[in-house]
């Protein structure tokens, strides 16, 4: 939790509470439903919510803003997120239902509002969102061809509307179909080893009006 304060340190006592409570919450849970690893529980702050949280610190969500987080898992990066922006709204998907059951247990806990967790395939998602984030559930090619005609029109952010992917390695062949896409390294917000390798990857993608 310390690690979270060190980098947001302007956090509200209902934000700290709910921070603090996702530890219980996910040690408990994953007890019942494995969505993280034995070895990263006892790194949570730092793989899962820290790491999660790196797309806050390179694009911050306006209020109103509409996120989709496709292949959420156990709620990263969706969870953190809505944490961090109570006035945005998130809609979580994954097409395995026991994560998807994990999130809503944890949205519920923390009340968080702001929260739509539903077992879902991305292609089938309906609605228009000025982001949509994931945490490398697959290749950009894929990504991209899943989320394309789910983009909204209104521009509201330093960055267009479009992708913020989480991902780490040496990307530059799984990018070379995308020129306009911008890596941000999160070893320039975060000091600690586990985030070397670690980026944001944004894409803007055009609005699409929907064929009638």
């Amino acid at each position: 939790m310390e690690i979270i304060l060190r980098h947001f340190p302007n956090l509200t006592d209902l934000q700290k509470k709910q921070f603090l409570e996702l530890g219980d919450l996910y040690r408990f849970w994953n007890a019942q439903i494995n969505v993280i690893s034995r070895k990263d529980m006892d790194e949570l702050y730092t793989r899962h919510v820290l790491h999660s949280l790196g797309i806050a610190l390179v694009q911050p969500f306006e209020p109103n803003t509409s996120v989709l987080d496709i292949g959420t898992g156990g709620g990263f990066p969706g969870i953190p997120l809505a944490i961090l922006f109570p006035e945005s709204k998130f809609l979580l998907v994954d097409s395995i239902g026991k994560k998807i059951k994990v999130v809503n247990e944890v949205a519920s806990a923390l009340e968080l509002n702001n929260v739509e967790a539903v077992h879902m395939r991305a292609e089938k998602v309906k609605g228009e969102f000025d982001f949509i984030v994931s945490r490398a559930v697959t290749k950009m090619d894929d990504f991209v061809k899943w989320t394309r005609n789910k983009i909204a029109k209104k521009q509201r952010h330093t960055l267009k509307n479009g992708i913020l992917y989480l991902k780490g390695g040496d990307l530059t062949a799984e990018l070379q179909n995308f020129p306009s896409a911008k890596l941000f390294n999160l070893t320039d917000y975060f000091e600690h080893p586990f985030f070397e390798t670690k980026k944001v990857v944004h894409i803007p993608l055009k609005y699409k009006p929907k064929k009638k």
